[in-house]
């Protein structure tokens, strides 16, 4: 299979299998169900979509902000106004390509910043690998608060959560191995991906590295209590869901998040997935599915126009570099 072709298909699939996804969606509502989802959602609070909105992009600003603590023990400090608009395109370009907002932020910040390639990119990926574990925190913290129903739901659909967690183990000593084994190798391609993995692996170390681990933390914290309180407040934009509490909420949280790593941006999946989760406490399809639709209308309409908005800005500020 020739490399275009790879590269077609990382883009198509995404994308078709959202398209898939919302063509099901809708197929698979009555016109009644379909008219109350379209009134629930052109009915939905200008004010709680507006401050969920708030909430995104204050994330989006925290995280720009938190980017140059990992930054500074590597001797580079870049303008802030600069990593928001980064981490604002960055987000966007997700939506086309998968991953490749993480590509694009590391690459502009070696354009504007002069920031090393490998060494920026090394910080994403801690950002992503403490992403990660506050994620794996939130559904611990879920599985505690709701633990009979969640497990119910999963013996009810067959899901082995064994089973799930031996792949993942699988997967962890698969990868340990493979570093193993390009450090010993002696050929060309092993030296350059040394190289490589070294910059990376300064960008990571760089959190240990850092002086200001406290403001890095608290930043952490408030991005993800950001991102679970621009979905909380949303339950006030549909009837049925105004009284569910946050422990409720926080099953229809873990499931979007899961959907947003499936598809472009959650494309087709995420109403499907919280509207799902909502159902396991007693939240019709019709209510489920208008929560979803709202969410990810709202929070892709913002990441497309400050994403857009960032694309045209950053080389008008930028035009000497």
């Amino acid at each position: 299979m020739g490399k275009s072709l790879k590269k077609f298909l990382k883009i198509f699939v995404p994308i078709a299998f959202g398209l898939f996804l919302v063509w099901y969606s809708y197929n698979a509502t009555s016109p009644e169900e379909r008219r109350q989802i379209i009134h629930y959602i052109s009915n939905a609070s200008p004010f709680w979509v507006t401050v969920s909105i708030v909430l995104g992009i204050l994330s989006h600003v925290s995280r720009a902000i938190r980017w140059n603590y990992l930054l500074e023990p590597m001797g580079y400090r870049p303008k802030i106004i600069n990593n928001i608009f980064i981490v604002l395109i960055s987000y966007f370009a997700n939506l086309g390509i998968p991953r490749s907002g993480e590509i694009l932020r590391a690459t502009a910040l070696t354009t504007y910043e002069n920031v090393p390639f490998e060494k920026g990119f090394g910080t994403i990926v801690t950002e992503r690998v403490l992403d990660l574990l506050m994620l794996l925190l939130i559904i611990m913290v879920t599985l505690m608060l709701q633990t009979d129903i969640i497990l119910a739901f999963l013996e009810e659909k067959g899901i082995n959560l064994v089973g799930a967690f031996g792949i993942l183990f699988v997967g962890i000593v698969g990868l340990f191995l493979a570093t193993s084994i390009i450090k010993k190798s002696k050929s060309a391609l092993a030296q350059k991906l040394k190289a490589f993995l070294n910059g990376l692996l300064d960008g990571v170390l760089s959190v240990f590295k850092m002086k200001r681990k406290w403001p890095f933390i608290l930043h952490t914290l408030f991005i993800w209590a950001a991102y679970v309180g621009m979905f909380w407040v949303i339950k006030h934009t549909v009837a049925e869901t105004a009284s569910l509490s946050l422990s409720e909420l926080l099953v229809a949280f873990v499931g979007g998040a899961f959907a947003m790593s499936t598809t472009n941006g959650g494309i087709g999946l995420y109403p499907i997935a919280v509207s799902a989760a909502l159902g396991i406490f007693g939240i019709s399809s019709v209510s489920g599915d208008a929560f979803g639709w709202i969410m990810w209308i709202a929070q892709t309409l913002m990441v497309v126009v400050f994403g857009t908005i960032s694309f045209i800005v950053l080389p008008l500020l930028n035009r000497n570099r």
